[in-house]
């Protein structure tokens, strides 16, 4: 499971990244604003499933 969300997490921010070098227009405010989230969620996803800190 980590590893599908590292992957989705790195394709997003690539994806988001890329979308900079194109013109600004409806579509690509709605996929920026996509991938943002999906960044996010993958984000979110990893931080939850990270592992308890032993002391």
């Amino acid at each position: 499971m980590k590893a599908l969300l590292w992957i989705v997490l790195c394709a997003a921010f690539a994806a988001n990244v890329s979308l900079n070098f194109m013109e600004d227009n409806g579509l690509h405010i709605a996929l920026s604003v996509v991938s943002g989230v999906v960044v996010l969620a993958s984000g979110a996803g990893l931080w939850m499933l990270r592992r308890p800190a032993e002391s």
